[in-house]
């Protein structure tokens, strides 16, 4: 291309010939060549860091111009251009104003030789102080700056340093219990700490760690796995934080109820059967020799009691004899048959035939007649209904 078709063909495409004073050619990324007779100039640029790449030979240098405007490098830098120009430099009293204007804290820091935390200063750059944060693992630079202040405002707006701001505004935690405080303070809260013989620290639910600077644990299981509530400098402590939760409340319950009445001899099961009018069924096909009765030998009570309802086994109870079991079963047979049964609900109607009219029952009358399904009791009612067309 000749000098004009190159500056009309890039005023087509809308690319911007970037000028360069530093250049012996003028275009930034046009460089001369006077071996090449023919293509002296050429286009190049830098990517991957300090790699030159080559982009091509011209005649003119309007064209290498245009080949060097066309590519990403040369678009990022006209944006570049037409942006802005970034806001100048904040002094340190304007960046504490700044600071105090947005609600944050620049956080001071001894270790830092800039004096605040999140920022370093690397002398013999224009702008010395680095704002970086620790993301994953990963220190992330936030920018340069001139001032201290400026690049400890940059780290104050991140999440990193909020989060910090608001761990040192928390309030201390409480200091650890004496065994003392610790039992005072469950005696006015009224819970119970829970002795356990079986447990090296007396308590239960409370463990021992040598190796930690508070060495009681307190744990409880939940859906069946084991959940840490905490450590604590005091096995009191520990069994204090156990106390307050619902499994120990609802182990203090139940070690309040009364115990279950002791299992039955076999004479004294027969006695009660005896004396509430009951019969203890024998069956031979039986290992117990109960109706009813069946004998799990993996159980410490290993005779179990049950009936069939609706065509399903049911359950009624374990117990340490065969006798005390049959009672159970006899008990709730007698139970099931004295309880009322339902009314029945069908019904029918037909027409009665002369000969079963009653006496001086009008022709015509229809008879309603509400029975029970067959087979009937010997006392069943039936009740007639008289309608006449």
């Amino acid at each position: 291309m000749t000098a004009e078709e190159a500056l009309r063909q890039a005023k087509v495409e809308g690319l911007t010939l970037l000028r360069s004073g530093a250049s012996s050619t003028g275009y930034k990324g046009v460089s001369f060549d006077r071996k090449m007779k023919t293509s002296p100039y050429f286009a190049q640029v830098r990517r991957g860091g300090n790699k030159t790449v080559i982009l091509g030979y011209f005649a003119t240098v309007e064209e290498a111009a245009l080949c060097y405007a066309r590519t990403p490098e040369a678009q990022a830098a006209v944006a570049a251009a037409a942006a802005p120009p970034a806001p100048p430099p904040l002094t340190a009293e304007e960046a504490m104003r700044q600071a105090e204007a947005e609600g944050l804290a620049l956080l001071k820091s001894e270790s830092s030789s800039a004096g605040f935390k999140g920022v370093c200063f690397k002398s013999g750059r224009p702008k010395p102080y680095y704002a970086q944060v620790c993301r994953d693992g990963t220190a992330v630079t936030l920018g340069k700056f001139a001032t201290a202040e400026e690049a400890a405002l940059a780290y104050a707006r991140t999440p990193e340093a909020q989060a910090s701001v608001a761990v040192a505004a928390a309030p201390p935690a409480p200091s650890p219990m004496t065994a003392e405080e610790a039992l005072r303070q469950a005696e006015a809260e009224g819970v119970t700490l829970l002795k356990s013989e079986s447990s090296n620290t007396g308590y239960k639910n409370v463990g021992f760690r040598s190796d930690r600077p508070k060495p009681y644990k307190a744990q409880v299981r939940r859906g069946g796995k084991p959940v840490i509530l905490g450590y604590f400098a005091t096995a009191e402590e520990a069994a204090l934080c156990y106390a307050r939760t619902p499994e120990a409340q609802a182990a203090v319950a139940a070690a309040a109820e009364p115990p279950p009445p002791p299992p039955l001899t076999t004479e004294e099961a027969l006695r009660q059967a005896e004396a509430k009018g009951l019969t203890l069924l024998r069956v031979e096909d039986s290992i117990t020799g109960f109706k009813g009765v069946t004998f799990n030998s993996g159980r410490p009570k290993p005779y179990k009691a049950q009936a069939t309802r609706g065509g399903k086994q049911v359950t009624l109870g374990y117990f340490a004899t065969a006798e005390e079991a049959a009672l159970c079963y006899a008990r709730d047979a007698a139970a099931h048959a004295a309880a009322p049964k339902p009314p029945a609900s069908s019904s029918r109607k037909r027409k009665v035939k002369s000969e079963e009219q009653p006496p001086d029952m009008p022709v015509g009358a229809r008879v309603k007649l509400e029975e029970q399904p067959p087979p009937m009791p010997n006392d069943a009612v039936v009740k007639l209904e008289l309608s006449c067309d």
